[in-house]
């Protein structure tokens, strides 16, 4: 059944606006549907407002506290039934025997009827609602690694448009140790490792994780509504509410840049919607912030000031004391919005060989304003492909294991 809380209605945009999408004309040979992932971009200062603006209090639905859900899962879970199965399984066989590119693949060549309805109500539950789901009971070892990616991205496809993952243009990427040092945070992405991660959001509107190897220890699953934080910062310490919205926050690149591109993004933590009555979106990875010391050492950018510190310690204590914790097993997909969910994962340790790693297929979804998603203070909030990390003209990629 769907969870208790997933509207029966398709999602209705919460302001009007015409499409205002600019995306250049691309070589479909390279991107085949003819979309470029918009990648990561400082935002329009002048549209930023200042704290005075923000919310005391933030109400309604994306406020939410891990007692309400803790011991209510029939809340926040939806066991594929047996019919929603072979609907996918159909789906991805034909799709597969039609030879289309998995990066090609959409809403139109992955047709899904029943489960569609399904995935458009969770996609406003998602951006409007409390922002999590989690399905269980996907095939992931009955179909196996290509045909349950090929599902996969399918079903993605009704809740938002893939963006590239990486400087590689993975828009199916792949959670899993592949040895490098966690400790190189300046230039090592922590998802290819086995080390903790902490209350983060990815560059896209919505994050998708599927299951598919599970570790012997750790690796399990934190969630935090960004609002409920917000509203216990402005309650306990609003001077670290008011130094997370202020744009004096410098995020590393990490070497994943453009052509004249700079080597960092000057930004804030929380920001507030363009236009009448606003939301507080939050945007936030504290690795991407730490590692900065080779530019400020050098004088490039500042370092980090004591209220800096302060904040983001503050801020990881209290999404870590609000947390709704669970364990992704095989089989499991977790969705979650980036607008106003954080999340986290504890570390963790593989089974020794010959058992396979834990892995999780990942997809960074768009939904641009023009399609009723947020209005964000950045210059592509209106494309198909907002957000997302792409390199000059690097084609999309969705390979089968981690590279």
């Amino acid at each position: 059944m769907a969870p208790a809380s997933v509207a029966e209605t398709a999602p209705q945009a919460p302001h009007t606006l015409p499409s205002k999408a600019t995306s250049a004309p691309v070589d479909r040979n390279v991107f085949p549907d003819g979309i470029k992932t918009s990648g990561q971009h400082p935002p329009l200062y002048d549209q930023l407002r200042p704290y005075e603006d923000f919310p005391k209090e933030i109400t309604g639905p994306t406020v939410w506290k891990a007692e309400d859900y803790k011991n209510n899962p029939e809340r926040w879970t939806h066991p594929f039934s047996d019919e929603e199965v072979a609907e996918l399984g159909a789906a991805a066989d034909k799709f597969i025997a039609d030879g289309i590119p998995l990066t090609g693949i959409s809403k139109e060549n992955f047709i899904i009827p029943k489960l569609s309805q399904t995935m458009i109500a969770l996609r406003n539950e998602l951006l409007n609602g409390k922002g999590f789901i989690l399905f269980k009971g996907f095939p992931v070892q009955q179909w196996g690694i290509h045909k349950s990616a090929v599902a996969y991205m399918g079903l993605g496809t009704y809740l938002g448009y893939f963006v590239s993952q990486n400087g590689l243009g993975h828009v199916l990427g792949h959670v899993k140790d592949v040895g490098d040092d966690p400790t190189q945070i300046d230039s090592v992405r922590i998802y290819r490792t086995t080390a903790r991660q902490f209350f983060h959001a990815d560059d896209s509107d919505i994050v998708g994780l599927l299951c598919i190897a599970r570790a012997l220890e750790g690796g399990e699953s934190d969630i935090v509504s960004s609002h409920n934080v917000w509203n216990v910062l402005q309650k306990e310490r609003p001077d670290v509410a008011r130094t997370l919205t202020e744009p004096i926050w410098y995020f590393d690149r990490k070497g994943e840049t453009s052509k004249g591109q700079e080597d960092w993004i000057r930004t804030s933590v929380f920001y507030l919607e363009t236009g009448d009555n606003p939301r507080v979106y939050s945007k936030w990875d504290p690795y991407y912030v730490r590692s900065l010391s080779r530019f400020s050492d050098a004088g490039l950018i500042p370092p980090l000031s004591p209220a800096q510190v302060d904040a983001l310690t503050v801020l990881e204590e209290t999404c870590q004391r609000l947390a709704l914790h669970m364990i992704l097993e095989i089989g499991d997909i977790q969705f979650l919005s980036n607008e106003h969910v954080l999340h986290a994962r504890t570390a963790y340790k593989d089974y020794p060989p010959p058992a396979p790693r834990r892995q999780l297929m990942r997809l960074w979804l768009s939904t641009p304003e023009s399609e009723g998603g947020w209005r964000l203070p950045f210059h592509d909030s209106h494309e198909k492909k907002r957000g997302g990390i792409q390199v000059d003209d690097t084609p999309p990629r969705a390979p089968d294991d981690a590279e």
